[in-house]
């Protein structure tokens, strides 16, 4: 959260008609929710639901060394990241602690569509630039002027194929795919990722084109959902948050992202899953005790509405780790049974 006055993302007054509650998040007044979190998240899970997510940062890196420039400065080889695909990436410090984590796409041969956190702006902002340095390559910070909304759910293909104004065809972008096209013409990235756990669409253009698509997803059966929502469904697909999962102080093998950047400390703590029964769920801070010793902390944590039962992630010790291992969590001083359970905890069935 931040303490600077939260910015207006362009689609502020579609959420005060539509009634939203909102919140501060990463600077920006994002709606939490419209109506019921519970009926949001089964929006996803079993339709289409709509989100507003113009309070992330995008950056645009062009230049015939940009391939080389982002090899350097995030980790895995966005070189190696073919046309009209995208890549999971890290943004490390040198010692290997993790600054933001973010999504990579290529456009081009030399042009790349950069995007991170919310809340991390300014730092990777700055870290493009100085890691920029003896690269014939340009950083463009693109957030301030672009809109991003994504459509998330079984039905999501079915939705956006309801825009007779997107020149795309939404059958030929893969998972981790993106295509540059336009929407009543005007210019549109339309990428095929999602941070929910379902198939789906991100659509990032210009702010002033915002509120007509924003307006046409509802019209065409999309349902809004809010940061509430994005949350459980994000926590159900096993996918970190920064803040939570993801820190200054953690590196990547020990947040079980070796495949990115097999970086990590020698008896560090590792992230896992937790499940528990009942309805009392451990919450970020919570300790995690195996007996009556403390052996981690609860990073993230719900009840799942759609398994019906607790869910958490919590970094534990390394020999209390395996899956099966049975903890418990201290929930405001109560010790509530948990199992280590593989993440994530959820997964689409694949058509």
């Amino acid at each position: 959260m931040s303490d600077t006055p939260s910015r207006l993302s362009p689609l502020d007054a579609a959420h005060e008609a539509a009634g939203a509650s909102f919140t501060d998040f990463g600077g920006w007044r994002m709606p939490v929710r419209y109506g019921s979190d519970l009926a949001e998240h089964e929006a996803v899970r079993t339709a289409a639901g709509l989100f507003d997510l113009s309070h992330m940062a995008e950056f645009l890196v062009v230049g015939p060394q940009a391939a080389a420039f982002l090899d350097a400065a995030l980790a895995g080889q966005a070189s190696a990241i073919a046309n009209g695909r995208a890549k999971y990436s890290l943004l490390l410090t040198e010692d290997g602690r993790i600054l933001d984590d973010l999504v990579v796409y290529r456009l081009a041969d030399d042009e790349f569509w950069v995007v991170a956190n919310a809340g991390n702006h300014d730092v990777v902002a700055a870290e493009l630039v100085a890691r920029g340095a003896g690269f014939d390559v340009s950083v463009g910070d693109e957030t301030f002027t672009c809109a991003l909304v994504a459509v998330q759910g079984p039905d999501s293909v079915a939705v956006v194929g309801r825009l007779d104004e997107l020149d795309v065809e939404l059958d030929a972008i893969r998972y981790y795919g993106i295509v540059e096209t336009t929407y009543r013409g005007q210019p549109i990235l339309v990428a095929r990722t999602g941070y929910t756990g379902e198939d789906g669409f991100e659509l990032y253009l210009d702010n002033p084109g915002a509120e007509q698509l924003w307006n046409d997803l509802v019209a065409a059966g999309a349902v809004p959902c809010g940061l509430a929502a994005r949350d459980t469904l994000r926590l159900e697909a096993g996918m970190p948050l920064y803040g939570h999962e993801l820190t200054a102080d953690i590196r990547p093998r020990e947040a079980g992202l070796a495949r990115v950047a097999d970086v990590g400390t020698p008896g560090a703590r590792v992230l896992v899953g937790l499940a528990s029964e009942g309805r009392r769920a451990g919450r970020a801070g919570y300790p995690v005790l195996r007996g009556d010793t403390v052996v981690g902390e609860v990073t993230s944590g719900a009840l799942s509405p759609t398994l019906g039962h607790p869910i958490a992630m919590a970094y534990v010790d390394a020999d209390a780790s395996a899956v099966g291992t049975e903890l418990s969590l201290d929930v405001r001083g109560t010790a509530i049974p948990a199992t280590v359970v593989p993440l994530p905890f959820y997964s689409r069935k694949k058509a």
